[in-house]
């Protein structure tokens, strides 16, 4: 299955790595949702992450589950992103950011805020620093709210914990580091509709953490203006998704990376 039988007529500048072998997937978790259903607010994700125990005084910064580190251990890199929300017509948005062409790792895909923890920081400490290093977001303005599932990429090595935080006004923004090419902001709606999502398969060798019998792992693509959102910020959307509009999460191995998707 080619790039172009998997993405027609959509135009994006990442290079999406071919795995040893794609099968299409299934329809998305939300596709029988109603579209009222399909444009949750800013406070509607916020109840419902409260409401299934992702709340940060529930959920604790806990270790990465040893069967999702593809290298056998903890993963030595400790990272932290920042899922920040906001209304625009009473509708969610995500700050999302397109990485530079130039980086090592990753590089040209799009992403959230975030990065690598320092000595001492935790997971909120964390996604509130990169994010204001990395896009000019004031900290000061972020209410964190709740943490998505972590997960562990397979070239960097990175565990990384999602931290959503809730904005009370579209931020001013501005790439401050080298790292970003683009700040884009996406609703949530966006994401939601109809078409804008593709499932595959995948199998690539060796084998991934969770994968099924036959060696295949899920992998979320979603196609916006100009861009396409796969990977582990695919997997971690896809979760707030499932969260936000209330239908099951399917738990799928949460690891995400350029190895594996």
């Amino acid at each position: 299955m080619s790039r172009a039988e998997r993405f027609p007529g959509h135009q994006f500048p990442q290079v999406v790595p071919e795995p040893d072998e794609a099968r299409p997937g299934g329809p998305v978790p939300w596709a029988d949702l109603a579209p009222a259903d399909r444009r949750p607010s800013v406070d509607r994700v916020v109840e419902r992450l409260v409401a299934a125990g992702r709340s940060l005084d529930v959920a604790p910064d806990a270790a990465v589950p040893a069967e999702l580190d593809a290298r056998g251990g903890l993963a030595p890199r400790r990272s932290a992103v920042l899922v920040a929300l906001y209304d625009e017509d009473e509708v969610a948005r995500v700050v999302l950011t397109r990485r530079s062409s130039e980086l090592r790792h990753h590089r040209g895909e799009v992403a959230l805020p975030g990065g690598r923890a320092e000595e001492g920081e935790d997971d909120v400490v964390t996604a509130l620093r990169e994010a204001e290093e990395e896009v000019g977001l004031d900290r000061s303005l972020v209410e964190p709210v709740a943490r998505l599932s972590p997960l562990v990429t397979f070239v960097s090595g990175s565990a990384i914990w999602p931290v959503v935080g809730r904005l009370a006004s579209p931020p001013t923004l501005v790439a401050t580091t080298g790292e970003v090419e683009r700040i884009l902001t996406v609703s949530l709606a966006d994401l939601l509709e109809p078409g804008a999502a593709v499932v595959e398969h995948w199998r690539r060798d060796p084998r991934r953490p969770g994968a099924d019998a036959e060696g295949f792992v899920p992998m979320f693509f979603y196609r916006v203006p100009g861009e396409l959102v796969w990977g582990a910020t695919a997997r971690v959307l896809t979760e707030l998704l499932c969260v936000a509009t209330g239908v099951p999460w399917p738990g799928e191995p949460r690891v995400g990376g350029r190895a594996a998707g």
